[in-house]
């Protein structure tokens, strides 16, 4: 599900058990350039409404998080780097 706040958004918010993992997906030609496109500020709007969402939920003092990116390509199965950031 993609989640958007005043502060940034998520493109997808995967949780399993107490795991919950923020995904940024990026479409490129090359796993570095999706890599990439996902700069130091994308990182920080991404980890802010992470942030929000985490805060909302009952069970926060529960929870672990990662920042996962998720790099499509042509002709290719996407590419999942978890913990990327």
């Amino acid at each position: 599900m993609r989640y958007r706040t005043r502060v940034g958004e998520v493109d997808i918010i995967a949780r399993r058990g107490n795991l919950v993992a923020f995904v940024e997906v990026k479409a490129r030609r090359e796993i570095l350039s999706g890599v990439d496109a996902v700069t130091f500020s994308a990182q920080r709007r991404i980890a802010q409404a992470g942030d929000h969402w985490i805060s909302r939920q009952p069970d926060a003092a529960k929870l672990s998080w990662r920042y996962d990116i998720i790099v499509v390509r042509p002709w290719r199965l996407p590419t999942h780097l978890k913990s990327a950031f």
